[in-house]
């Protein structure tokens, strides 16, 4: 790795202090660029105050948004912020994705990292945005000022037109650029106060909605480049494995295919089409190397799972003496949960186009990882990192797919185009089928909880071990990110549990399978936030209700307390069901995020589930467009659903069962659910919402699926479970 990317842990979770106070004071730029730019004037065509910000002569705003759009409104949301204290016409707002150039774009939380995940875009930008957007304001007013020979006190901006109060002057940004971009830029500007807010907090329309409605969006499928070749590669069978040898002679009879080349994952067929590189890639012949593969079926490697839980893992976090405190507890309840590998099964599978030449390389596709991909790049291709431009596209979805420390289709790519030494530029395509059987997953996890409580039914000891495959293990954030040598990316949502218990005791296991994992959207929410299913059989064990039960063990819990009573006030909880129907409460903070549904449900006799309503409750901090909010939960609701419901990646003797969507279904329109979506009001910074809806579902349902017939769900998807009763 570049010895300017090595970082603390700290320093990756935290902007570095003596560098955050420079970036405040000069639009978030690095402190060397902002010596160069603030004290001195800025000469230009058009008005760029700051690298997020440029202004034209025609009145247009162009936001420059740092991080990925995939489908969660980054690209609308941040350009929000810009409006907001720039007093902009929403109508003037255009947006345009960020160069990979993280000394001006890095993630603010992330150190000296440009990327986009952990649901972290507008809590890093909240201030940063904003401060860029009140700092061309300013010096828009101190332009009209300057003209008019009036104070800028007396000078107001609304929908982008700067107006002196009582001679009723008025002159457009754009017919203030060349003044504006003649002054100094002011290092303190004063952002608004919420009271004053006109978009912040209001529907505004989506920017990329028009795009792909008429399908001038462009994606990776869409690149076009001069004599570009098209590039399928055959990845072997079995994770782990290697070419030993090929036979190509038959591939390079089809018609189109141009070369076939062999790669460090595979053997690469180019083509001068997708279908004639499909063709190619299926008539190659080649003998894998399987003595390193894994061969492992997931039944073997649960069974595997099972036997290590018997076993004390790595303390995660210990309080009090869980030991004793369980043999003196009134009642005692032990259980066990299953969760299978999951694709993320992003509707546009990886691809990327990439170019070589004697200057570097360029790529052009949905990047989430800037840097981490520039720096494998670099390492695959021997070039320095600012040789290596990114055109950040727009993705469509990912999950974490994208957002992978290796690089994996990217570096496939950068093999490919320097195996053919760049006399042609590559686009290189995974099919579904590639995705789903040779990418990366949801990790298996296994759990084990055992409680007790007291005679008053309250919890007194908890005892939680999870088993699963670290995340973290052999990519280059491996060293920066373990705590305590434990992966966080399996451990979060159980190691800070938010119910109080004088006794407490999480530990871990992290086995060494050769199948790759990958964080998936709400990472180690996705499995932990099951623990809702354990709460709720302590409550039924206790006697107790659901949520009077919940509510007890949640003291100084503020915000989790408050959505809780939102989604119960909302979904009727106490409303009487019929059997074959149920209410399921689960709750769960995520990513600073907190998050409560109540599912509704009805099991036939038969045991056909449908999932009829979820009532959700969110506090995400200041909600910056509702509307994005809104249908990001119902997004991650249905996301959630489809895992809880259908979703397992299956192996049998190392090779993955599922392939396309026809085995690894996704809930249809007509199994989605009416979700009704409550945001609590508030003033705290913005915290993420891509990924906190995901986590509480699958505990909502199931806890539903109980009150409707009294069965248990222990172990997902759904669909494994006769649900029947009489």
């Amino acid at each position: 790795m570049d010895t300017k990317l090595k970082m603390t842990r700290r320093a990756f979770l935290k902007a570095d202090a003596s560098l955050g106070l420079g970036l405040i004071l000069a639009f978030y730029m690095p402190i060397g660029l902002s010596k160069m730019v603030a004290g001195k004037s800025i000469s230009s065509t058009s008005f760029e105050p700051n690298a997020f910000i440029r202004i034209a002569s025609d009145n247009s705003i162009t936001v420059i948004v740092k991080h990925l759009e995939m489908g969660q409104g980054i690209s609308t949301g941040l350009p929000t912020l810009i409006a907001e204290e720039l007093d902009a016409d929403w109508e003037q707002i255009k947006v345009e994705a960020a160069p990979a150039q993280a000394r001006l774009y890095r993630n603010l939380i992330w150190g000296s990292l440009q990327g986009t995940g952990a649901s972290n875009s507008m809590a890093n930008s909240f201030t940063q945005m904003r401060q860029a957007g009140a700092t061309a304001r300013s010096m828009l007013v101190t332009a009209a000022a300057q003209r008019w020979n009036v104070s800028t006190s007396e000078i107001s901006v609304s929908k982008g037109v700067v107006q002196h109060n009582g001679r009723k002057l008025k002159a457009s940004f754009g017919e203030l650029v060349e003044a504006a971009s003649q002054l100094t830029v002011p290092e303190n500007v004063t952002l608004k106060e919420s009271k004053d807010f006109k978009y912040i907090g209001k529907h505004v329309d989506r920017k990329d909605t028009g795009a792909k409605l008429n399908g001038t969006a462009q994606y990776t499928i869409d690149m076009q480049l001069p004599d570009m070749l098209t590039a399928v590669v055959a990845h072997p069978p079995l994770f782990g494995a290697k070419v030993k040898s090929f036979d190509d002679s038959k591939a390079k009879m089809i018609k189109g295919v141009v070369e076939i080349v062999q790669i460090p994952s595979g053997v690469a067929v180019l083509a001068n089409g997708f279908w004639a590189a499909k063709l190619g890639r299926d008539a190659l012949k080649i003998e894998w190397d399987t003595s390193t593969a894994n061969t492992l079926g997931s039944d073997e490697i649960l069974q595997q799972y099972k036997a290590l839980a018997k076993t004390s893992g790595a303390v995660v976090r210990s309080e009090g003496d869980v030991g004793k405190a369980l043999a003196r507890a009134s009642k005692r309840l032990v259980a066990s949960f299953e969760f299978p590998y999951l694709a993320h099964a992003a509707m546009e599978p990886m691809d990327c186009t990439i170019a070589l030449s004697d200057e570097g390389c360029e790529l052009w596709h949905g990047e989430q990882m800037q840097t981490l991909t520039q720096v494998n790049m670099s390492r695959i291709l021997g070039l320095k990192l600012d040789q290596i431009k990114i055109n950040t596209l727009y993705a469509g979805g990912s999950f974490g797919r994208r957002g992978n420390p290796q690089s994996d289709f990217q570096s496939e790519a950068a093999y490919i185009v320097k195996e053919v030494s760049g006399r042609a530029p590559v686009k290189l395509i995974w099919t579904r089928e590639d995705d789903m059987q040779a990418g990366f997953y949801r990790p298996l996890n296994y759990h084990t909880l055992e409680a007790g409580l007291d005679e008053k039914g309250n919890i007194t000891a908890w005892h939680h071990r999870i088993v699963g495959q670290s995340i973290l293990a052999g990519t280059m954030l491996n060293s920066v990110l373990l705590e305590k040598g434990n992966d966080p990316m399996t451990m979060d949502g159980a190691k800070d549990v938010p119910y109080k218990m004088p006794n407490l005791l999480v530990d871990l296991h992290t086995p060494k399978i050769n199948v790759p994992v990958l964080w998936w959207r709400s990472v180690a929410h996705t499995h932990t936030a099951f623990i809702e299913t354990f709460i709720d059989e302590l409550a039924v064990e206790a006697g107790r209700d659901p949520v009077e039960f919940r509510r007890s063990h949640l003291s100084g819990q503020t915000r989790l307390l408050n959505v809780l009573e939102l989604a119960v006030e909302k979904s009727g909880w106490r409303k009487p069901m019929p059997k074959g129907r149920g209410l399921g409460l689960a709750l769960h903070k995520s990513f600073n995020t907190y998050v409560a549904q109540v599912a509704e449900v009805t099991v036939s006799k038969e045991g056909k589930l449908t999932v009829d309503r979820v009532t959700c409750a969110v506090d995400c901090g200041i909600a910056v467009n509702p509307k994005v909010i809104e249908s990001q939960m119902q997004g991650g609701i249905g996301f959630g659903l489809s895992a809880a419901l259908k979703g397992e990646i299956t192996l049998k003797e190392g090779k993955v069962d599922q392939s396309n969507f026809h085995n690894y279904q996704p809930i249809r329109m007509n199994e989605m659910p009416h979700i009704d979506v409550h945001i609590v009001d508030s003033n705290e910074a913005p915290s993420g919402v891509g990924e906190p809806g995901v986590p509480p579902i699958a505990p909502a349902v199931c806890n539903a699926i109980f009150m409707a017939t009294g069965k248990r769900i222990r172990s997902l998807p759904i669909s494994l479970h006769d649900l029947s009763y009489s």
